[in-house]
């Protein structure tokens, strides 16, 4: 997959190993926060459930990495949403994704308890503004490891196949971003579009996607 060029001149640096890890591409098929837990500050996370499923290797660091871009929520945020690892739900089309990765600092430290919340829009496109569908936080484990299972999400008029996620570090102010696929034609048309918060899609057995994304914050 081409870089984008004009994103590294107005950098003007070239982009730090675990970013282009990151937006290392195999091909793609077709392809607001509050959480009730807010005043306890994040300072306990639950107990991580086992997960039979490998993670993806810890990622290459470095000391200094760059911290993850925020971008904006957008307009179809909900606070509350459910605490859930899984937001399949009976009846859901789409093609299945779990998404795996890491919390770290700056430094490279792996970061526990850090909340992620997450909200997509579904197959066709659209958000569910009512409930609760595609929509649901957890917590990073000891080792600073997350595991989604969702669905891939569907274009939304105007904008490129995206994933939003809020990102708190306990005691800390969290940060709003959004994840994109590799290879979607609608990316480079897409204003807020930033290659560096591409997903790194990772091989899979079965019918569906598996992706690594790892979100380094300032702590």
């Amino acid at each position: 997959m081409e870089m984008n060029s004009a994103h590294q001149a107005r950098n003007g640096n070239p982009w730090p190993r675990r970013r282009l890890l990151q937006a290392g591409c195999a091909s793609v098929l077709g392809l607001t926060f509050r959480s009730p837990l807010a005043n306890a500050m994040y300072h306990i996370a639950p107990p991580a459930e086992p997960d039979a499923a490998p993670m993806a290797p810890t990622p290459e660091c470095r000391d200094g990495d760059e911290p993850t871009p925020r971008q904006g929520a957008g307009p179809f945020y909900t606070p509350d949403s459910p605490q859930r690892a899984n937001l399949v739900e009976p009846g859901l089309s789409g093609t299945p994704l779990v998404l795996v990765g890491h919390v770290l600092q700056t430094s490279c430290q792996s970061l526990a308890g850090v909340l992620l919340d997450f909200w997509q829009a579904d197959d066709e496109g659209h958000y569910d503004n009512q409930g609760y569908t595609l929509r649901g936080h957890q917590f990073t484990d000891a080792n600073g490891q997350y595991r989604l299972e969702t669905i891939v999400p569907g274009l939304y008029p105007g904008r490129t196949r995206h994933i939003h996620v809020r990102v708190q570090a306990p005691h800390t102010r969290a940060i709003t971003t959004q994840l994109y696929f590799p290879d979607v034609s609608q990316n480079e048309r897409d204003f807020i579009y930033d290659p560096l918060l591409l997903v790194h899609l990772l091989e899979s057995p079965s019918q569906e996607m598996k992706a690594q994304f790892d979100f380094v914050l300032r702590v």
